[in-house]
Order: C-alpha cells, then sequence, then structure tokens
C-alpha cells in the first residue's frame, strides 16, 4: 500500500476488544517510533509500554483507555532538550508528536487501532508510574484492535477542508472567517 493510502486509513479508535497485540507486532510499532526523526536526533523519547491490568488500572486514574490491552506512556527527557534561541520555544512536544505518529502508522498497518491522547493527568501518571522530574509524561498512546471496524478512508473527502483552505504559496493570506 503506499503511504498516502496508509495516512487515509489511519484514524482514532476509542474502543478496543480484549485481544492483546503480540509481540512481534508491539516491537515493529515501537520500531518505528525509534527510528522517527527528531530534533538534532536527541532522541528524547521514554516509552513505558504497560499491559499488565494492575498497570492498565493506574492509567486509568488519569485517563480512560477505552479497553485497551496496551497502552504506551510517552515520555521525553527533558534534560538535553533543543531550545530554539530566538523564543525559547522547545522541540520536545513536536518530536514526541513524530515518535507517536510513526508508531501510529505502523499500527494501523497491522490493523492495529490507536488513538493519542494529551488531555490525561501527568502528575498521576508520574506518581503511579515513579517517572522522575526529569523525565515528561507528554502524551499516551493506546494501542489495540478496535471494536468496531476502522472508520472509512473515503471520509476525508468530506471530514477535511480542501488545500486551498490550509495551504498558502509564499506568504501567508488571510482568509474572511
Amino acid at each position: 500500500m503506499n503511504f498516502l493510502e496508509l495516512a487515509k486509513q489511519r484514524c482514532t479508535t476509542r474502543g478496543f476488544t480484549d485481544k492483546k497485540i503480540n509481540k512481534d507486532d508491539l516491537n515493529q510499532i515501537l520500531s518505528a517510533g525509534r527510528v522517527a526523526p527528531t530534533a538534532c536526533n536527541k532522541q528524547p523519547q521514554r516509552i513505558i509500554v504497560v499491559q499488565q491490568l494492575d498497570n492498565i488500572l493506574k492509567v486509568q486514574k488519569a485517563y480512560q483507555t477505552f479497553g485497551s490491552q496496551c497502552i504506551l506512556i510517552v515520555c521525553r527527557d527533558t534534560r538535553d532538550a533543543l531550545i530554539r534561541p530566538f523564543d525559547q520555544k522547545c522541540s520536545g512536544d513536536l518530536d514526541i508528536g513524530i515518535i507517536c505518529d510513526h508508531m501510529m502508522l505502523a499500527a494501523r498497518e497491522l490493523n492495529i487501532g490507536s488513538v493519542m491522547v494529551g488531555l490525561f493527568d501527568p502528575r498521576i501518571i508520574r506518581k503511579e508510574f515513579n517517572i522522575p522530574e526529569y523525565i515528561e509524561p507528554t502524551a499516551l498512546l493506546i494501542l489495540g484492535y478496535p471494536t468496531n471496524n476502522f472508520l472509512s478512508s473515503e471520509r476525508h473527502k468530506t471530514e477535511r477542508k480542501p488545500l486551498e483552505d490550509t495551504v498558502m504559496y509564499e506568504n501567508y493570506v488571510k482568509s474572511d472567517c
């Protein structure tokens, strides 16, 4: 399958069966995150794989897990962050987003659903998983086999804005909205 077709097939999944992800598939997903590019190749990701029920329950204190049997707590090491000197913006969240995107696409290629969550309580995750202060819980990547089928890849025809509404060439063009 070509990349654009895979990208169209990737969708948010918020309901998973109790089927566990096999080790080889999980390693393929994690390997896709490993090869993701990061700013200056700093590789700030630190990923905690959560599969045991008692640990899944710990994650559920911070955010719902939709019945998933596999949650990745994607953290970033803040000790060697790349900081843009012009405005002090850290590249870390962008790096984690790229890493998660690689893993979500790899999961979809394996017919495994995913949802990336940023709206969770990091204090709970930090406490429950003994995460040191210099490691920042950044995203939860919730994985599993969908209880319902994947969304149609044709949904982009009606659910996405046309390119001309989101892409400008050479200069920013203010819209009337």
